[in-house]
């Protein structure tokens, strides 16, 4: 299966760089991962609720302009299903079996994301109620999807 981790804004920090480097290498051997960054846009202090709609519709278009047809999109969204480590795995590998050969997981910027890509989603996930820097997101999904495949393929995994 391919993954991709679709993202607004680039990573900055060096601990959250090794740290994707070290997770992307880790799911090399369960799956074929890309990580694709779209720019964000520059969010005014104070800016009206208009001007963030028309934020993250830009971004959103940026967003989908990556979303190849018949890819299964997981849209990360604080209103989104709440899923433990096994659940999630258990998902995944429903996915993976009933044919899924793209599995598309979008990380919104710091607004969240356009209306347009919460409809385009085929699944809507929250990993919590909290809200995260887009940058520690990537980490969280992609120690997560790792999480999973060890999950998947019964070999254990340290808490």
């Amino acid at each position: 299966m391919k993954i991709t981790v679709l993202a607004v804004g680039k990573v900055k920090e060096r601990f959250y760089r090794e740290a994707i480097a070290e997770y992307t290498k880790r799911l090399g051997r369960y799956c074929r991962l890309e990580i694709v960054e779209v720019s964000d846009e520059k969010t005014p202090d104070g800016a009206a609720p208009a001007m963030e709609r028309q934020i993250k519709e830009k971004e959103g278009e940026r967003i989908l302009s990556h979303v190849r047809e018949g890819s299964y999109v997981v849209a990360l969204a604080l209103e989104g299903m709440e899923t433990d480590s096994p659940g999630l795995a258990e998902r995944i590998e429903t996915w993976s079996v009933s044919g899924v050969n793209q599995l598309v997981f979008i990380i919104g910027g710091s607004l969240g994301l356009s209306d347009s890509v919460l409809s385009r989603a085929d699944f809507k996930l929250s990993f919590s109620k909290l809200t995260f820097p887009h940058q520690l997101m990537r980490v969280l999904v992609l120690e997560q999807l790792y999480r999973s495949y060890r999950i998947i393929h019964k070999q254990p995994y340290h808490k």
